[in-house]
């Protein structure tokens, strides 16, 4: 039999493997270009551990843990405050914790009221600690008391207590009260101060820091120059202190007797110069006159 013979196929078969042929070629030039091997069942192909370059690998990236948003720390301030009227900038300076300011916000405006200091220690995380340290700082004004206290005789004279508390019994000539620690019930038994004068009295010296002359008193606008006469303070007053090496520009124009511009000298010569060691340092800056300067040293510490 000839090779010829032998090799010999029909049209049919030649047509047959010449699609096998082309279809081969196809499946080859796939797996050519695209640089991938197919394995069966979609698996992995496997290597010897010892060919794998384990520095061309990234390293798998791990979720971070959360952490909470976490406050600096700030030594609690102590001045007089009522829980009925506080906003959260005064009681978070008082050391109070962010979440309870919200339970405190939440208790009035649920027409909760703090009647007397033993009210504010239900505080839910309030320590025995803290509360003694903030019980000697706690003013109840009495229009929070309730009303039927009021309608109880007091004296034979016939007026009710009512009548006694909105017009407290006014100071004799002589007599004083102690602005460093007077509240708004003491502050309106002077004369010529009322409801008005007596909350601003104590809005400002919070912001003051204390009071350290009643001279202050002036730089409230309109009071009354003959209620001076009946309001002393004790000697060597102790105010607030700012710490003007610590603090930022914002935070010291926060304090009544410094204004944008003198908190921003402050914070540039602390950059240029270091720390301030004296208010002296700042005589020769334009925005510091020398009785700026002597209006604002009891209320500095460096």
């Amino acid at each position: 039999m000839r090779l010829s013979e032998f090799l010999y196929m029909q049209k049919t078969d030649r047509q047959v493997l010449l699609s096998l042929l082309v279809v081969a070629t196809a499946v080859l030039g796939i797996v050519y270009f695209s640089g991938e091997t197919p394995l069966p069942d979609g698996g992995e192909a496997a290597l010897p551990a010892d060919s794998m370059d384990t520095a061309a690998v990234p390293p798998r990236q791990t979720a971070r843990p959360y952490e909470p948003y976490r406050q600096e720390e700030r030594k609690p301030e102590r001045f007089a405050f009522d829980p009925n009227t506080a906003d959260s900038t005064l009681l978070l300076r008082l050391g109070l914790r962010p979440w309870q300011v919200r339970n405190i916000y939440k208790y009035r405006a649920a027409g909760g009221i703090y009647r007397t200091k033993e009210d504010f220690a239900r505080l839910y995380g309030l320590t025995a600690k803290e509360y003694r340290e903030l019980e000697p700082y706690i003013r109840i004004s009495p229009d929070y008391q309730p009303a039927s206290a009021l309608l109880h005789k007091t004296r034979a004279d016939g007026r009710d207590s009512m009548h006694r508390q909105r017009y407290p019994q006014k100071l004799s000539e002589g007599e004083t009260v102690d602005l460093a620690t007077a509240d708004t019930a003491a502050l309106r038994r002077v004369p010529g101060v009322g409801s008005y004068f007596a909350r601003r009295i104590v809005e400002y010296g919070e912001r003051l820091g204390g009071y350290v002359s009643v001279d202050q008193l002036d730089e409230i606008k309109g009071f009354p120059q003959t209620a001076k006469a009946y309001i002393a303070i004790k000697e060597n007053a102790e105010p607030r202190k700012l710490q003007v090496n610590a603090l930022s520009a914002d935070e010291l124009q926060r304090h009544p007797y410094l204004n944008y511009y003198q908190a921003r000298a402050i914070a540039d010569y602390r950059r240029l110069h270091g720390p301030l060691k004296s208010l002296d340092d700042l005589r020769l800056l334009r925005d510091f006159p020398p009785e700026a300067i002597e209006r604002l040293r009891p209320y500095v510490a460096f």
